[in-house]
């Protein structure tokens, strides 16, 4: 079935149908790429990860991702499962914030921990450059732990932003 269309001269104009879909597809489309640029995607809540949570993600079950802490970050470290998994080299820093044995390359079970007292500068920047060059690059980020989201006298980091972390995304894992 053809469609008339009246002209302003009285001539009339035959549009086919395929010409009609062409014209609604382009307008569509045309349509969808200015509201990706006016869309803003919805804010996710932020996890935040207790201690027990982080042990349960220590690599020592099969299917389970796993997950380490750096400064107050979780990442998700699974992808490298031969590294951080059960019987991995670096299992020891999975399932807990091991910032401090980052910062010093240390697998010792005192450096466990996110206390970096004492830490020399060349440590802290040790740390740094692993943080940011490795960690945030390769590994995305699945929450934080509230040494990232409070401050030390426990009430909220207000220049703390999530959406600016690089690789932040919330995924159900259960």
């Amino acid at each position: 079935m053809n469609v008339v269309e009246a002209c302003p001269n009285s001539q009339t104009t035959m549009v086919t149908p395929v010409q009609l879909f062409i014209t609604f597809v382009l307008l569509v489309l045309s349509l969808a790429d200015d509201n990706k640029l006016k869309h803003k995607p919805a804010s996710k809540p932020v996890r935040l990860f207790t201690d027990e949570d982080l042990k349960r993600h220590d690599g020592s079950e099969d299917g389970h991702p796993i997950y380490m802490a750096i400064k107050g970050v979780v990442f998700d470290v699974t992808k490298g499962k031969e590294f951080y998994g059960k019987d991995g080299p670096y299992n020891a820093l999975v399932g807990k914030d091991c910032t401090r044995a980052v910062a010093k390359m240390s697998l010792e079970p005192a450096d466990l921990t996110s206390d970096t007292t004492g830490l020399t500068e060349e440590q802290l920047q040790s740390l740094e450059s692993v943080f940011e060059g490795t960690y945030k690059t390769k590994y995305p980020i699945v929450g934080y732990t509230a040494i990232r989201i409070l401050n030390q006298d426990g009430s909220p980091n207000e220049d703390f932003k999530p959406e600016d972390q690089p690789h932040f995304n919330i995924r159900d894992e259960f």
